[in-house]
C-alpha cells in the first residue's frame, strides 16, 4: 500500500475556482458535519469523500468575486445495516444536504477492508492447514491479495453479502518477490462485513513454484530467473535541463502552457481529472473538453481453472484509482522541471489524508513538429514539437497503471495508458504447459487477460452544442469517376442517436470520428471539429453467455455517444462491485435519446490483450495504449507554424542557402 502523510495546513483563498479538489480541511470538514447531524457511530466508514462539482453554468459564471456553494460527495459503508449510503455536505452552510441509501449495491473496497484481509486469512485454522499440505509452515511468508469477488452467482448478491477472494502467494524468503510462487486452486471468501473468513475451498495441491523470480538488485543472481549476476556498467547519464525553467504558469490547479489552458482534478475514485481544456486562439480560449477522466477499468481473465476464473475487475468501481496513487518520485517517474500536485483522499473514520506529488506536470521535447526542405535553395525549416505531461501512477496490487495526458504545440491531445508491475501468477505441475496462459518460469505461468479502460470525455468543441460524426475511407468502383482504380472518398455518417452511436473501430477504413461543431464554421466554411483517432484496441475475447459479459457491457463497443447528464459518469455504474451486469452506458443508452447538436459526452473503450510472454517476468516492460484527438478545421492552417526556430547552440542549426544548387 502507499504511504500517506499528515495533510499539510489548508492555504487555498475565499477566491476558491469550483472545480479546485478538497483540501484536507474540507474533507475533514464533510466527515465532521455528516458524523454530527445523522450521529455516525463506529459502525460507519468513510470510503470516498470527493468534490460534488457544481453545475457547469455556476463554474462557467465563476469570479473571484462571485463564490460557488461548495459541496462534498460522500460515499458510505454502515456495518452495522450492512448499507451503502450517499451524502452530500455543504461546506459553505455546513449542513448535510442529501443522505439516502443506495439499495442493492455494494461500495468499492476500503483501504481497512484490504490491509485487515491478509491478517484474518493468516489466522484461520482451515486455512493454515491448507498451506501445512504445501509444506508451508512460516505463513509470515504468506501474502495474500484481496481481489474483489466479481459475481459468480446469486450467493455473491451485493444485497446480500459484502465479501472479497483473496489470492495466496508464499515468498521464497523474507524479501523475495511476492509473487513469485503462487498456490494454486485455494479459495478463500472474507466477509468484509463481519470481518471473517467465510469459506476455504481447496482443490487440490500443486507444488509451489522452485524459483524466487527475483528484480530487486540486490536480491538477484543465477539462481533467478531470469538468471541476472551483474547490472550493466556502461549506461552513461541523460540529463533533462531547463536553464531558464519551465514554460507553464499555476495558479492553484489552472495551468497555462503554450496557448494550453486546463484546470486540474483529484479525487479518491477517479484520480487524475482535467477540467476545461482550451486552446489561445487570436486572443480567445477557445473550449475544447469540459471534463476528461477514465471512467473505469476492467480486467477480465481468460483461464476457467478455480483460482482464476473469477477474475474480471473493476479497479476503479471496486477500489477506487485516486486512493492508489503513487507518490511519485524525480528523477524516477517523471524527468525534467517538475511541478507535482498532491492528492487528498479520506481514511475510513473521515480524516484525510494526503497523497504527496500524486500528480507530476512537466514538458517533454517529442520530435519533430513540422520541416521542408527546399532542394533547389537548400533551405530547411524545421521546428521541434514540445508537449505538456501530466501524469499519475497508481499500484493496484501486482499491477501498476500510469496515466498519462499529454498536450502537444500543434493541438493534439493524447491519452496514454502504461501498464507495467507484476503478472498475476498461476502453477502448473513440473512438466505441464499451461492451456490458457504462458510459462514464464519452471513451474510459474502468466494467464491470459485483457485490460480495458473506458475514458469519458465531456466535449465542448467551439462550445456545448456538438455532433459526433463517423469518416470511413472507401475505394470507389470502377467507372467514370474512378477510372483507373485509384480513387477513393471518405463518407461521413452523422451519428445521430445513442443506438446509432454505438460503434467499433475498423482500421481497414481508416475509421475515425469527429466531433464538430455545427454552429462555428472555420476558414473554408466547413465545422470546427477534433477527431478521436483510435490506437491498438480489441474486444472483450469471454463468450456472450458468460457471466463476465453482461458486467463488461461498456467494453463490447469502443466508442458510446450519450446526451450529458452529470449524474452519468462511470461506464459500468457507479458500484459494479459484486454487481450481475446491466449498469451504466448499456442501461442509458437502451433509452435511445438524440444525440446530435448537443451537449454531449464521448465515452472511448480500448483495450490491451495480454498474452503474456517470458519477457513479462519477473516484473513486466511497460506495455503502452490509449488514443488520439486531433484538430480537423479547428484551426485555419498549423497551430505550431508560430513556433520559434530553437536557439542558436541548442544542437540545431538552420541552413538558408546564398543561392541555387551548383
Amino acid at each position: 500500500m502507499n504511504p500517506l502523510t499528515t495533510p499539510a495546513p489548508d492555504t487555498t483563498t475565499t477566491a476558491l475556482h469550483p472545480l479546485e479538489p478538497l483540501s484536507a480541511e474540507e474533507v475533514e470538514a464533510a466527515a465532521a458535519v455528516l458524523k454530527a447531524q445523522r450521529g455516525l457511530g463506529a459502525s460507519w466508514r468513510f470510503v470516498f469523500v470527493m468534490l460534488h462539482e457544481p453545475p457547469k453554468e455556476a463554474v462557467r459564471g465563476w469570479t473571484p468575486e462571485r463564490a460557488v456553494p461548495r459541496e462534498a460527495f460522500v460515499v458510505l459503508r454502515d456495518r452495522e445495516t450492512r448499507g451503502t449510503y450517499e451524502a452530500t455536505v455543504s461546506l459553505t452552510t455546513k449542513e448535510v444536504l442529501t443522505f439516502e441509501r443506495v439499495e442493492g449495491m455494494q461500495a468499492p473496497i476500503t483501504m481497512e477492508e484490504f490491509m485487515a484481509t491478509e491478517e484474518l486469512v493468516r489466522a484461520d485454522a482451515r486455512w493454515q492447514d491448507a498451506m501445512r499440505k504445501r509444506g508451508v509452515e512460516d505463513f509470515e511468508l504468506c501474502m495474500l491479495d484481496p481481489w474483489a469477488s466479481s459475481y459468480t452467482g446469486p450467493a455473491d448478491d451485493p444485497g446480500t453479502r459484502r465479501i472479497c477472494r483473496p489470492l495466496t502467494w508464499v515468498r521464497s524468503g523474507p524479501g523475495d518477490h511476492g509473487y513469485a510462487r503462487p498456490v494454486e486452486g485455494l479459495l478463500v471468501v472474507v466477509d468484509l462485513d463481519e470481518m471473517a473468513v467465510a469459506e476455504v475451498v481447496d482443490h487440490g495441491v500443486v507444488p509451489l513454484p522452485p524459483k524466487p523470480g527475483n528484480y530487486v538488485p540486490e536480491l538477484l543472481g543465477a539462481d533467478n530467473v531470469p538468471s541476472v549476476t551483474a547490472l550493466r556498467d556502461d549506461v552513461k547519464p541523460i540529463d533533462i535541463t531547463q536553464p531558464q525553467g519551465p514554460s507553464f504558469s499555476v495558479d492553484g490547479h489552472h495551468v497555462i502552457w503554450q496557448k494550453w489552458h486546463l484546470r486540474l482534478g483529484f479525487n479518491a475514485k477517479e484520480g487524475l481529472v482535467l477540467h476545461d481544456v482550451g486552446y489561445e486562439d487570436g486572443g480567445t480560449v477557445r473550449p475544447i473538453i469540459a471534463r476528461a477522466s477514465l471512467s473505469e477499468m476492467y480486467v477480465p481473465y481468460g483461464d476457467p481453472a478455480p483460482t482464476h476464473q473469477f477474475k474480471n475487475v473493476f479497479d476503479m468501481g471496486e477500489y477506487g484509482i485516486g486512493w492508489l496513487a503513487n507518490p511519485l518520485t524525480l528523477g524516477c517517474d517523471c524527468l525534467g522541471d517538475i511541478r507535482y500536485f498532491d492528492g487528498v483522499v479520506s481514511d475510513q473514520d473521515g480524516g484525510a489524508m494526503t497523497i504527496p506529488n500524486a500528480i507530476c506536470m512537466h514538458e517533454e521535447d517529442a520530435g519533430i513538429s513540422w520541416k521542408h526542405t527546399d532542394f533547389r535553395t537548400e533551405e530547411v525549416e524545421v521546428r521541434r514539437l514540445r508537449r505538456l505531461v501530466v501524469s499519475m501512477i497508481a499500484t493496484v496490487g501486482n499491477y501498476e497503471y500510469g496515466y498519462f495526458w499529454y498536450l502537444y504545440t500543434d493541438g493534439t491531445i493524447e491519452y496514454e495508458v502504461k501498464l507495467t508491475g507484476v503478472i498475476s501468477t498461476g502453477a502448473v505441475p513440473d512438466g505441464v504447459k499451461p492451456k490458457h496462459g504462458t510459462l514464464v518460469a519452471p513451474g510459474l505461468y502468466g494467464p491470459h487477460h485483457q485490460h480495458f479502460f473506458c475514458v469519458r470525455l465531456d466535449m465542448e468543441v467551439d462550445g456545448p452544442q456538438n455532433t459526433v460524426v463517423e469518416v470511413d475511407s472507401e475505394p470507389l468502383p470502377l467507372g467514370p469517376d474512378n477510372p483507373v482504380g485509384t480513387a477513393w472518398v471518405t463518407k461521413r455518417k452523422v451519428l445521430a442517436t445513442e443506438q446509432e452511436a454505438q460503434r467499433v473501430i475498423d482500421p481497414l477504413r481508416a475509421r475515425y470520428w469527429k466531433v464538430e461543431n455545427p454552429g462555428r464554421l472555420n476558414g473554408v466554411g466547413e465545422p470546427v471539429s477534433y477527431k478521436l483517432m483510435p490506437g491498438d484496441n480489441v474486444l472483450p475475447m469471454a463468450h456472450a453467455d458468460s457471466q463476465q459479459a453482461p458486467r463488461s457491457g461498456f467494453a463490447h463497443k469502443h466508442l458510446w455517444v450519450t446526451p450529458y447528464a452529470p449524474e452519468e459518469r462511470y461506464a459500468a455504474g457507479d458500484y459494479p462491485n459484486q454487481h450481475p451486469g446491466g449498469e451504466g452506458l448499456p442501461k442509458w443508452t437502451a433509452a435511445d435519446r438524440p444525440v446530435e447538436d448537443t451537449d454531449l459526452v464521448v465515452w472511448y473503450s480500448f483495450g490491451a490483450h495480454h498474452v503474456v510472454r517470458p519477457e513479462d517476468w519477473p516484473v513486466m516492460p511497460v506495455s503502452h495504449i490509449g488514443f488520439k484527438l486531433k484538430p480537423v478545421g479547428f484551426f485555419d492552417g498549423n497551430p505550431a507554424l508560430d513556433m520559434p526556430r530553437s536557439a542558436a547552440g541548442a544542437h540545431c542549426e538552420h541552413h538558408h542557402s546564398e543561392g541555387p544548387i551548383v
